[in-house]
């Protein structure tokens, strides 16, 4: 350390050497005179305390490394200050007994703990009966799960297999839902299940808005092959459709949205049977729901859905796209703005050559 002159303001100027942060070693000599340190650190807040925390290290500064991981210990982090203390528990070495409360809030659980942890808390997402409550706790998931967040790294360990246990637990709910009301609405025991029940709209919802979440989960993983498996085979499910009242039918139509979507802008692939075998099932709900969608949209983009259901119809085989762009005209002829517009799609479908090869026949 040496003084020296500074022509321009007539004073010294100090440098340190080996010493980057010279803020930081400011702040630990100041603390080194500080009656109240605990004081002094929750003035200057966490970041400068990791600082100070590093310097007192560098110097063995025993009583500062005490009074800054005590304070750092008993005060919430923020996701950067998190990454400064894991960068810095990296580079140095800390007495066990002092920073032991510290590491105990740094250290990463085991993947397997994670991927358990990750289910349980879409479990209870799933679970959850306040809808108000239900939509804060996906958001904080998402959060969690998000790229871009420190966190991922230590919650992207999904487990698939849990992922899809959930989705097959939300969908038989579903299933069971629409069978309830195709019983016959009296009896004594009707009446009671109606009576303890919330309405059939608000849980029907309640599940189809579980499954769309999901599914987008399963998208941002690139696992979501298998729900569409698993949608394109509800047999059960679309025939019910047709007999459900459009009140809450429509949410059907919603989960095929986010299908349709995911797989018209290419965030899924899936073989060319397995696609045909989802518009065989959804398609014709699908028009016939659209209006509801559109009234109904829950952040639903039904210029999307249009853009992507087209764009999905054009993969299909032209036999099969030949079928269901008559269905989709003749519903678009009767129904209009009722019925999603594919008319952009159906520019590209190749009609021409369709007939000629008909007519060679």
């Amino acid at each position: 350390m040496a003084p020296e002159p500074n022509a321009a303001a007539g004073a010294r100027r100090i440098e340190v050497d080996g010493v980057d942060n010279v803020a930081a070693f400011r702040d630990a000599v100041e603390l080194m005179f500080q009656a109240d340190a605990p004081r002094w650190l929750a003035k200057a807040g966490v970041s400068r305390a990791i600082a100070v925390l590093e310097v007192a290290s560098s110097i063995m500064f025993d009583k500062g490394i005490r009074s800054c991981l005590e304070y750092i210990e008993a005060v919430p982090w923020n996701e950067n200050e998190e990454e400064k203390l894991k960068h810095l528990f990296a580079r140095c070495t800390f007495d066990e007994a002092l920073s032991k409360d510290v590491l105990a809030r740094l250290q990463t659980q085991p993947s397997s703990s994670s991927e358990d942890l990750t289910g349980q808390l879409i479990q209870s997402v799933t679970s959850s009966t306040n809808n108000s409550a239900r939509k804060d706790m996906q958001s904080l998931i998402n959060g969690l799960l998000s790229k871009s967040s420190v966190y991922q790294k230590d919650l992207s360990g999904l487990n698939k297999r849990s992922l899809y246990q959930i989705c097959c637990s939300c969908l038989n709910l579903l299933v069971e839902l629409f069978k309830q009301d195709s019983e016959p609405k009296c009896g004594t025991d009707q009446a009671l299940k109606i009576r303890h029940n919330k309405p059939m709209i608000e849980r029907v919802s309640k599940q189809s808005e579980n499954l769309s979440w999901l599914f987008e989960i399963l998208v941002n993983n690139d696992m979501a092959e298998n729900f569409v498996v698993l949608w394109a085979g509800q047999d059960d499910l679309i025939r019910m459709h047709e007999q459900a009242s459009p009140m809450f039918r429509y949410e059907l139509s919603r989960i095929s949205a986010g299908v349709f979507i995911a797989l018209g802008q290419g965030k899924v692939q899936c073989p060319s049977d397995l696609r045909s075998q989802l518009f065989r099932g959804w398609f014709t709900p699908m028009l016939t729901d659209f209006g509801w969608l559109q009234r109904c949209s829950k952040g639903l983009d039904a210029r999307a859905l249009e853009d992507s259901l087209g764009q999905a119809l054009l993969t299909l085989p032209l036999r099969e796209q030949q079928s269901l762009f008559e269905e989709w005209f003749q519903c678009f002829a009767s129904r209009g703005a009722e019925c999603p517009n594919l008319s952009r799609a159906f520019q590209f479908f190749p009609v021409y050559a369709l007939l000629d090869s008909q007519s060679q026949q």
